[in-house]
Order: structure tokens, then C-alpha cells, then sequence
């Protein structure tokens, strides 16, 4: 649950609302946010064209959607992250600056390798024919390029999770809206650089002029890295075996090698005690918030799988999809997260929870209404404008509340965990979405993805009724000690 002093705080008025966006540090996650969500792209939508220009077969571009269960598997190297420095760099920049520029640098190596690889088709004359056909690339050439992705993709899901902690701990709690939507600012302008400026790039030059350019876009990343300062609030690497209860675990491992006992040490207090930790401090309610964690975003993300097959089936153009989805729809959604920053700066993480989950799952049903009519662009533009308004709306508020929810000592570990959750539940569920339009049609489906947001929105009034429950006990308790004490 949100801290007390987030909870507790008096309500900003707009124009302290509003100057959250000046703050250095929500500032400087604009240029981490772009440095994070530019691999994004390059990995998918932007790389599986580039295969299929290179006459890649469409079996072997399928398997490269497997690179993406990296970015919902690493909260298996996160307590790495949270607790190991990095030679040298560490001692020089900090814990979280020093492991958000090795993956920078390996997201560097891993496009730039992708660049020089030679994956263009070879004509080949058919024999008997005379006529000129292009042949795949070496399946040794594509397998070159699968490492590189899975380098780049690797690479940017250990920066997401240095990153991540960074945030958390470089600003108080009523500054994390700020710093949640600044991010996603940052992000979102990411992804137009990897989806839109990459196929401009490509198509005026090369594919291999593309790739280097990307890579070369991530040094806005690196410099930034340079230019901000370590979390006061981060711990120094090494620091677990300074802690008590990690110093009273080893001790009861007196039979074993000093070297045994600081490996099981180490893992106790990396891996065991962020979980331990998390349900200590939330007892049987931690059930509660991993399970509201587990379906906030599942009516979005379901809905997103079937988006683009819903407009072409629709009979939109390619061009009306990318001017009105892929950009104009991007720079809403843009707005929508910083909005959802100054909403949650002046009512709170928690309000701005419940407005989020209710937009979303009333947006939803504005695509049933959609699917009942022609391909109207005017329509498809009303549409796209209030699914990604409450999209960045409701991204930022969960961010805030992902963050509020961490201890500041398993940071990186405890917000990978939350993050991961949320996309394998959601990624799961929406898997069942083009069988459900097969059987049922679209109309259905987004009325089934609206539906989906109901639980999300009965939690969030659970957790709020929770959380005034909380303050409750608290005002009560202080009465009390300030009774006593007159």
C-alpha cells in the first residue's frame, strides 16, 4: 500500500500539481524513459519487417516474438541487479547508474551487431527458367541475428530493471506520478523513434543505416546516466552482509565454507528476503494486491492483441492505422500519461487507481460500438483518442502505485516481481483473444474485454476501503498516545 506520508499528505493545489514536472529528477527520467523504450520496437514489429524484406520465412520471424520472454523472466537476475556491483563502474557511478549504462552499452552492441549482419536476400536465377528469384539469408546469418536480439533484449530488460529502482528511489512518493509519466513521455517517444523514424530510415537509405542510427540514439541514455546523481536513498553494493538478519542466517551455517556460507548468505538476503519482506509487511493482504497487480492492465492488454487485425478487418487503410494509431494515437496517449502525473500529484495514487480502471474499461466499449459501424476515420480517431487518453491515465497511476508498494531495500528485485506479474497474467489471457473473435465476432470480444476491467475496479474499492480502514487505526492510535500523554 501507499506510505503514510503519501497517504496522509495535505491535497496540492493545481499549480503545485503542475510543478512536479519541473523537479531535475522527473525531468530526467523524459531522457531514461526514451533510452528504455526505444529497444522495444527494434525487437519486434520494426525487426520482423526487416526479416520479411530479407525474405526471412514468416515461421522463422514468429520465433523471434520468443526474445520478449526476457522482459517478463528478469526478475530472475534482478536481486543481481539490487545487490552486486559492477567492477569498477560501480565504485565510480553508483549501484543503479552503473547497471543502467551496461545495459545501455550492451543494447548498443546488440543493434549494431544486428546492423552489420547481411541478411539481404540473394537473387538466384531458377535453372531452366531465366528468371531471377530472391533466396532467404543463410539460416547461419538469422541465427546471428536472433543472438543479437536476444543480447538487445537482455541488455534492455536489465536497464529497465536498474532503471526502475533508479526511480523509485531517486524522488519522495508525491513526487512519483511526475516521475511515472515523464518516463512514459520518454518511452512512448521511443517507440516513435524505433516504429516510425526506423522504417523512414530504411526506406531513404538502409536497414543497416537504420540499426546504426538507433543505436546511436541511445547515447541520449548514456550521457543522461552521467549527468544525474545516485539515489541518496540506494544502497551500496555489497551492503547485505552488513544487515542483521542476513549476518544471523549466516551464523546458523557455521558447518559450512566461509565461501558456502556467503553464497547461501547472499541468496537468503537477495532473493528470499524481498518476498519475505513483501508479505511481512502486508501479511495476508500482500494475496490481495498481487492479485489486483495480476488483472488492472488485463482489459487493455487483451484488447491490444486483436487492435491492428480489428482495423484492417474493418477495412481502414494502412495509412489511416499508422497516422491515426501509430502516431496520432501515440502523442494522446502521451498527454494521457502526463495528465494522469498532475492527477495523481494533486488527488492521490490511489483515486487516480480507480479513475484509471473505470476509463479503461468504459473505452472498451467504445470499440463494440466501433465494430458496429463503417470504416469512418472521424470514428476510428473519437475511438483511439479516449482508449489512449485513459490508457496514460491509468499507466502512470499504476506505475506511482507499483513504486509506493516497494521496500527501498529490495527496490529492483520487489518491482521486477510486480511488473512481471502483471505482464504473464495479462499476456496469458490475452492469447485466448483471436479464438474469442473467431467464435464470437468483435462486438462481443471488446464487450468481454470491457468486462474484464470489472475486477480491476471492485479492488481498487477494496483497496481504498482498506486504506481508509488503515488511517483510521492511525488517527485512533495517536489520539490515544497523545491522551496518555496529557
Amino acid at each position: 500500500m501507499p506510505s503514510e506520508e503519501t497517504v496522509s499528505r495535505p491535497r496540492r493545489s493545481w499549480a503545485e500539481a503542475f510543478e512536479v514536472y519541473l523537479h531535475p529528477r522527473v525531468i530526467g527520467m523524459l531522457f531514461l524513459g526514451f533510452s528504455a523504450g526505444l529497444p522495444f520496437l527494434l525487437l519486434f514489429s520494426t525487426l520482423s519487417l526487416w526479416l520479411r524484406d530479407a525474405e526471412v520465412t514468416r515461421t522463422s520471424v514468429g520465433f523471434f516474438a520468443w526474445v520478449g520472454i526476457t522482459f517478463s523472466i528478469k526478475v530472475f537476475w534482478a536481486p543481481v541487479i539490487d545487490h552486486l556491483p559492477v567492477p569498477l563502474l560501480t565504485r565510480l557511478l553508483g549501484k543503479r547508474r552503473s547497471w543502467m549504462l551496461v545495459g545501455q552499452l550492451g543494447v548498443i552492441a546488440g543493434l549494431i551487431a544486428i546492423a552489420v549482419i547481411n541478411l539481404q536476400a540473394v537473387p538466384a536465377i531458377a535453372e531452366g527458367t531465366g528468371v531471377v528469384t530472391p533466396v532467404s539469408p543463410d539460416r547461419f546469418w538469422v541465427i546471428c541475428v536472433a543472438l543479437a536480439a536476444l543480447l538487445v533484449a537482455f541488455s534492455s530488460a536489465t536497464q529497465d530493471v536498474a532503471l526502475d529502482a533508479y526511480r523509485i528511489e531517486a524522488a519522495p512518493d508525491d513526487l512519483q506520478g511526475g516521475m511515472a509519466a515523464t518516463y512514459q513521455l520518454g518511452y512512448r517517444i521511443g517507440l516513435l523513434a524505433a516504429g516510425a523514424g526506423a522504417l523512414y530510415l530504411a526506406d531513404f537509405w538502409s536497414w543497416q543505416v537504420s540499426y546504426s542510427v538507433m543505436a546511436a540514439l541511445m547515447l541520449v541514455g548514456m550521457v543522461t546516466v552521467f549527468v544525474i546523481r545516485e539515489p541518496e536513498s540506494s544502497r551500496p553494493a555489497g551492503a547485505i552482509f552488513q544487515e542483521d538478519h542476513v549476518a544471523h542466517y549466516m551464523e546458523g551455517l557455521g558447518d559450512l565454507s566461509e565461501r558456502q556460507r556467503r553464497l547461501l548468505g547472499w541468496f537468503y538476503g537477495a532473493v528470499v528476503c524481498p518476498f519475505q519482506d513483501f508479505f511481512q509487511r502486508n501479511g495476508i493482504f500482500a494475496f490481495v494486491i498481487l492479485g489486483f497487480i495480476s488483472v488492472y492492465r488485463l482489459s487493455d492488454i487483451t484488447m491490444g492483441v486483436m487492435a491492428n487485425v480489428f482495423y484492417d478487418d474493418m477495412g481502414f487503410t494502412k495509412l489511416d492505422i499508422a497516422n491515426v494509431s501509430k502516431t496520432f494515437g501515440i502523442f494522446v496517449s502521451i498527454g494521457g500519461a502526463l495528465l494522469g502525473g498532475i492527477l495523481v500529484a494533486r488527488y492521490g495514487i490511489m483515486m487516480i487507481l480507480f479513475l484509471g480502471a473505470v476509463l479503461v474499461a468504459l473505452t472498451n466499449l467504445l470499440f463494440a460500438w466501433l465494430a458496429t459501424q463503417g470504416p469512418d476515420v472521424w470514428f476510428l480517431a473519437m475511438t483511439i483518442s479516449a482508449d489512449n487518453l485513459s490508457a496514460g491515465i491509468a499507466g502512470t497511476a499504476f506505475i506511482a502505485y507499483l513504486s509506493s508498494l516497494t521496500n527501498r531495500n529490495f527496490t529492483a528485485t520487489q518491482y521486477a516481481l510486480f511488473s512481471s506479474l502483471f505482464t504473464l497474467f495479462g499476456k496469458f489471457v490475452a492469447g485466448f483473444s483471436g479464438a474469442i473473435v473467431d467464435a464470437e465476432g468483435y462486438v462481443f470480444f471488446f464487450i468481454y474485454a470491457s468486462i474484464l476491467g470489472i475486477p480491476a475496479i471492485l479492488l481498487v474499492l477494496y483497496l481504498m476501503y482498506h486504506q481508509r480502514h488503515k488511517e483510521r487505526l492511525l488517527s485512533a492510535s495517536r489520539e490515544a498516545v497523545h491522551e496518555q500523554s496529557d
